[in-house]
């Protein structure tokens, strides 16, 4: 897409995330075609629309496409991995699968798990066989599901990769953090301004620009690391960034609750609704803390350090 479709699809979607949330905003990103521009413009899709819904704290069924289309999928919701995790959510033994993950709850279950030649295969199963448990924990408006349970007599097809289409969807997720942050970073530098303490905004106050320029750096610093993943195109770098846009996210949320102070811990006040989605989104296909300790993990063990993205 040039800049002028870029431009027009942007606020398309702003104005779609902006106004509709859940299965209300899937039908306006097929009206939009969304679906089609992941195909088109993988990057330009993605972190658009996940960075605008993390702004808005929306949520969609978008990150079952992407990650349908990183796995060679035309149908079916792809179970995610439990909170904190990044393997594929199936096990199978024989033809017994045994699934635990996270889902939609919404038609068939694509299940993907490793078999014994260490290949990723998937297998269609319904919803209806499965065991599905609304997630009422920190974050409920997310909509997530728990799926478990034991299907006898499955018959598994190859597919692509799964590391390949978890790292674009890990992108996507970090995406949607950075805008949650940015969304955060909002609410605070406003309320900096119009709060008056000792006759002056708040906002003059060292301590408070020190939060805020911190928040800054932190958001900058993983929006970059998005972009240099995007043009690295690794697995590794995916799980860089994404870990970079989680602990960024909790800086935000630290930072920001500090200079709102009362009035952030109100549910009057929006700020709550972003800290808990961040705090979701960041153990979504590995948390921060997980993913950064696996990498220290792989270092010792190979004593080869990444090669530098091309920020």
């Amino acid at each position: 897409m040039d800049r002028a479709d870029l431009d027009l699809f942007e606020r398309s979607l702003r104005h779609a995330t902006g106004r509709h949330t859940g299965p209300a905003l899937d039908a306006a990103l097929d009206d939009l075609g969304w679906p089609d521009a992941l195909t088109a413009d993988r990057r330009a899709a993605v972190s658009i629309l996940f960075e605008l819904q993390g702004r808005e704290n929306a949520s969609s069924g978008a990150l079952d496409h992407v990650l349908r289309g990183g796995l060679g999928l035309e149908a079916g919701s792809v179970v995610l991995p439990a909170l904190g995790s990044w393997s594929p959510p199936g096990r199978l033994d024989g033809d017994r699968l045994v699934v635990a993950g996270l889902g939609s709850g919404v038609g068939e279950a694509v299940v993907v798990a490793g078999n014994a030649e260490g290949k990723d295969v998937a297998a269609v199963v319904a919803t209806g066989a499965l065991g599905l448990r609304p997630v009422r924990g920190i974050d409920p408006a997310l909509g997530l599901v728990e799926v478990t349970g034991t299907v006898d007599g499955v018959a598994p097809e190859p597919v692509a990769g799964w590391e390949a289409a978890v790292a674009v969807a890990q992108l996507a997720v970090g995406h949607q953090l950075v805008g949650a942050s940015r969304a955060m970073l909002e609410l605070a530098r406003r309320h900096a301004l119009e709060r008056i303490q000792f006759g002056q905004p708040i906002g003059r106050f060292q301590a408070v620009r020190h939060r805020l320029a911190e928040t800054l750096i932190a958001i900058e610093t993983a929006d970059a690391a998005l972009d240099g993943a995007w043009e690295d195109g690794t697995p590794l770098s995916a799980a860089i960034a994404k870990a970079l846009a989680g602990r960024g996210a909790r800086t935000a949320a630290r930072h920001c609750q500090q200079v709102l102070a009362g009035i952030g811990f109100t549910t009057e006040h929006p700020l709550h609704t972003y800290v808990r989605r961040v705090f979701v989104l960041d153990e979504l296909l590995g948390g921060s803390r997980s993913l950064t300790a696996d990498m220290g993990r792989n270092l010792l063990a190979t004593r080869r350090l990444p090669g530098l993205l091309p920020l």
